[in-house]
């Protein structure tokens, strides 16, 4: 068995091959140095913590060597030969494969912009990438993020938190236009706001440019923001190159079935990196670059590698830490065409229902991890498709395993 890539999907899946039992070669081959880590904490812990001595690891070396997986750092799949079940490396090496992993992940969207590269603008993908940026994070510096999204969220809290002035652009209406409700992102700008971050929204950029020792970030309007540095977080793109050169098929992602199987019956892919059908979103394709779809996916490829036919069903999941608050989604937002609230003393909930009344996500907000055991017991209702009483829904007095135990099925779900 062959991995390509040596992140979340990938650890996950090469150690579900030895957990089903598998006893054949297991072998992960992956583009940068390190041993597979997690991402998540690069735009979290990361930019707070005291100190960083090296990458959250997923599978250190003693863990990789006690499971016989063989990792091969620091290298690149160039093409796979399908016909002959190679995969081909740049080195011109070829290791050969009963079946193949695809789970190259995603890399950063980059700015398009006059002088977007000319040295003054870091991305966050990788440990370097966190290195990079939080090496030049000192108190008093100046910083603008270019993204109103989690990531450039994410980054800004953290700025914040080492002493540094922020100021957030984002050309859409509003922050989080993906995936959450507008109330949601008033209150997380709000929060921002009062720990002094100040944000753009609705605005162009014209240009970067270098201004002295520092950066001006040039809009429409001729006006400028200053800074010392810029962060660009807007989005991600699939690794598919790989996918491409050997002649897969690609939409957006690396396209796969509902057993996250490739257009070649040999090769599967998972993670950031691939496009499947979700069933209880009318088999609608989704990209998710989210931490538990990549394990979740990793896992479920490993057990269909070996012969399982199992098609991957798990309920969306997404979180968010920024200073005192904590955000989580459950399910897709947009998949609901009516919202129904719930307030508590810590915490706000939002509701997405169908035309059908079928619960499809929560968006739910508030401090710490107060939101955490609603969220998982709305997961259970999404997952069931059912069509709880909107008006005990608002009713923070209303409990939500109640309404598991005792609601319908939608009778109907919009496709």
């Amino acid at each position: 068995m062959v991995i390509v890539g040596a992140g979340e999907a990938a650890a996950r899946a090469a150690s579900t091959l030895r957990e089903a039992g598998y006893d054949g070669p297991v072998t992960l081959i992956g583009d940068e140095p390190h041993a597979p880590y997690e991402r998540p904490p690069l735009s979290k812990a990361a930019m707070t913590a005291e100190s960083l001595d090296g990458p959250p690891s997923i599978l250190d070396a003693d863990r990789l060597a006690e499971a016989r997986i063989d990792h091969l750092a620091g290298r690149r799949v160039s093409r796979l030969d399908l016909e002959r079940r190679l995969a081909l490396l740049d080195d011109g090496s070829a290791f050969p494969y009963a079946k193949l992993l695809i789970a190259t992940g995603a890399s950063p969207r980059r700015l398009k912009l006059p002088g977007a590269d000319d040295g003054g603008v870091l991305y966050l993908r990788t440990f370097a990438d966190a290195l990079a940026l939080r090496e030049r994070l000192k108190p008093g510096s100046q910083l603008a993020v270019i993204g109103g999204g989690f990531i450039g969220l994410e980054i800004a809290a953290g700025a914040v938190e080492r002493g540094c002035g922020v100021a957030l652009i984002e050309m859409a209406p509003r922050i989080l236009m993906r995936g959450v409700p507008a109330e949601v992102a008033e209150i997380v700008q709000a929060r921002h706001e009062t720990a002094g971050v100040r944000i753009l929204t609705g605005v162009a950029i014209d240009r970067i440019e270098r201004q002295g020792d520092g950066w001006a970030v040039r809009l429409a309007d001729g006006t400028a923001v200053d800074c010392d540095l810029i962060v660009a977080g807007i989005g991600a793109v699939p690794e598919t190159a790989l996918a491409q050169a050997s002649g897969l098929a690609v939409e957006n992602g690396v396209r796969v079935d509902g057993t996250l199987r490739t257009s070649d019956a040999h090769v599967f892919a998972a993670g950031d990196c691939c496009a499947f059908p979700h069933p209880l979103y009318g088999d609608r394709r989704l990209r998710l670059e989210a931490w538990r779809n990549a394990q979740n996916q990793g896992a479920l490829a490993a057990r269909n590698m070996l012969g399982q036919e199992e098609c991957y069903a798990a309920v969306p999941w997404f979180w968010s830490d920024q200073y005192d608050l904590g955000l989580q989604v459950a399910g897709l937002a947009d998949a609901g065409n009516r919202i129904v609230r719930r307030e508590s003393a810590e915490a706000s909930f939002f509701f997405h229902l169908d035309d059908a009344g079928r619960l499809v996500a929560l968006s739910a907000i508030g401090l710490g991890n107060v939101v955490a055991r609603d969220v998982k017991l709305a997961e259970m209702m999404i997952a069931r498709r059912l069509a709880p009483d909107p008006a005990a829904l608002a009713d923070p007095g209303a409990k939500l395993k109640t309404l598991l135990a005792t609601s319908s099925p939608a009778l109907a779900t919009a496709a």
